[in-house]
């Protein structure tokens, strides 16, 4: 994590500034282990508006200092606006982790949608969509402990079977003065089926704040028609910007020179070779053969990469 002495210069940012910018914004989703610091600079390069950390539970992070050095990094100047995003199911655990945050991000964002077992069994994630009071006051503690009114306070939600309820949960967070609220169209159990846009669209309709669009957007055309559809203002994207970081610059497939910006930005952050070679091969699923991946999939060291590349493609 960032050193305290380095605060003051962090350039820190309005993340509500850019729903007021009169354009759709466009953001990257809290991706398990690939939402790091440097996939987020990759994306910041070809036109990213926002990005989020990985989900990251509130309790260990507020109790453990090895959790905050290896669950959050942000550098001074060129990570912003960041939004950290939490999983947490007491409200003051959620402030003191808002406080250790608040210097070096713009904003938190409270899980209510993660559907893993695991996390709705702890008490996280979806399962907070049923406790709409619980999720009340957590973001009414935020909004009361942390004194920067620039600082956003969010939520990420799944839809119910039963929309009413889903807007009366929006309404009662907008209430307790939620910045914005971020929409995957899908319920708990739903995980491949259709979004349903048309639901993201009622809950938007219900609401005066700004209401992001998440899930199965591929491309920038992809993210263009679900804006029309929904009239969200913002649009979330994970897995399509795995596969194409550059697709918010309205590239149809990786590009080479994204492919070596990945190489370049990952070398200079120590990135661990695992995590180094995933995002290669999600970007790369495009644009090689099959027996294409049987080689490159197998690679076990950075510089089999790095000879893979150049020999193939001259990155």
């Amino acid at each position: 994590m960032i050193g305290d002495t380095e605060t003051k210069e962090c350039q820190l940012k309005d993340p509500m500034d850019l729903f007021h910018s009169g354009h759709v914004v466009k953001i990257c989703a809290p991706m398990v282990r690939y939402s790091k610091l440097a996939f987020r600079t990759l994306v910041r390069k070809y036109s990213c508006d926002l990005c989020y950390t990985p989900m990251i539970v509130a309790a260990d992070f507020v109790r453990s200092a090895k959790a905050r050095d290896s669950e959050f990094t942000t550098n001074k100047v060129g990570d912003h606006p960041l939004i950290v995003q939490f999983a947490a199911k007491e409200a003051q655990v959620l402030c003191d982790a808002a406080h250790i945050v608040c210097p070096f991000a713009d904003g938190i964002d409270l899980n209510c949608g993660c559907p893993q077992r695991w996390a709705m069994a702890e008490g996280y994630g979806a399962c907070l969509i049923n406790k709409p009071e619980l999720v009340r006051d957590m973001v009414r503690h935020v909004r009361n402990q942390i004194d920067n009114p620039r600082f956003s306070v969010s939520i990420k939600i799944r839809i119910h079977e039963d929309l009413k309820r889903t807007v009366d949960l929006c309404q009662k967070a907008e209430a307790t003065g939620v910045s914005w609220i971020t929409v995957h169209g899908r319920s708990v159990e739903e995980r491949h089926q259709p979004v349903h846009y048309e639901a993201i669209k009622i809950i938007k309709q219900s609401m005066s704040i700004p209401i992001v669009a998440n899930g199965d957007i591929k491309t920038l055309k992809d993210a263009e028609n679900v804006h029309h559809l929904t009239g969200a203002d913002g649009i979330m994207v994970a897995r399509g910007l795995l596969a194409n970081p550059a697709m918010f610059a309205g590239y149809e497939e990786t590009p080479l020179k994204c492919i070596q910006d990945w190489v370049d930005i990952a070398l200079e952050h120590g990135t661990p070779f695992t995590c180094f070679h995933h995002h290669l091969m999600y970007m790369m699923e495009r644009i090689t053969s099959k027996q294409e991946k049987k080689v490159f999939n197998v690679l076990s060291s950075t510089s089999a990469v790095l000879d893979y590349l150049n020999d193939h493609y001259g990155v």
